[in-house]
């Protein structure tokens, strides 16, 4: 099971006859897709805030070869606090030394371009496209490939065609650019991000550190879970 403070819980999957009930942590701001229409766009501090949070839960994945494969804003979910939580593993996979994967899966506006060619891809650097989509959003308040025809979108995506609004912050606009490079060879990794000066602008102390100090923060929050539940 995942634990990571910016991951949503799961707590319990109860199985019956006819259904299948699944307990999870409360989230109750929503989706962070209607917080971006509500606030046409987010910005430059929260989204970075946002930013940071969905790369260190995505980090924190990819160590217990977790992809997530359908990284999307109705995929991510505020808590009472605002901060975020990534949800809906339900296209996610494993990772295996030597195994690709090819499955065509996620939401085709997120998609990488490896993935709607139906190309093998090892997982993590399909991650990182989504990320780059999420960030154009959260900034923007718009995608950064969109079009009515499918055929249109995919060739932009494979195309890597889009433009940056000029509004966006420099090192936001250079950290997209290279998130949203269509070699997934030559695609920014996370470490790399985690690198980027526009990341580590305010970055908090228990995301700068993930090893020890994520396992403290996470602890903290299941006390505090477990003694709300058992109050």
């Amino acid at each position: 099971m995942l634990v990571h403070p910016h991951i949503i819980r799961l707590y319990e999957v109860i199985e019956t006859a006819t259904d299948i009930y699944v307990v999870m942590e409360y989230a109750e701001r929503g989706e962070l897709f209607d917080y971006i229409v509500e606030n046409r766009r987010v910005q430059e501090e929260e989204a970075r805030k946002f930013f940071q949070q969905i790369i260190s839960g995505l980090e924190y994945c990819h160590k217990y070869r977790v992809v997530h494969r359908d990284l999307k804003p109705e995929n991510l979910l505020l808590d009472s606090n605002g901060n975020l939580k990534i949800a809906d593993f339900g296209l996610s996979n494993i990772m295996l030394d030597g195994h690709f994967l090819k499955t065509s899966c996620g939401s085709p506006n997120y998609a990488a371009p490896e993935v709607i060619s139906g190309k093998l891809y090892a997982g993590p650097e399909i991650d990182v496209w989504s990320c780059g989509v999420i960030l154009y959003a959260l900034l923007a308040g718009t995608l950064p490939f969109d079009d009515e025809s499918l055929p249109n979108l995919y060739r932009k995506i494979k195309g890597g065609v889009y433009t940056l609004p000029s509004h966006l912050p420099s090192g936001a606009k250079e950290l997209i650019a290279r998130m949203l490079v269509v070699d997934p060879i030559k695609r920014i990794t996370i470490p790399e991000i985690r690198q980027h000066h526009w990341f580590r602008v305010n970055l908090p102390c228990y995301l700068a550190a993930p090893s020890l100090d994520i396992i403290n923060h996470t602890r903290k929050a299941c006390l505090s879970t477990c003694f709300h539940f058992c109050s």
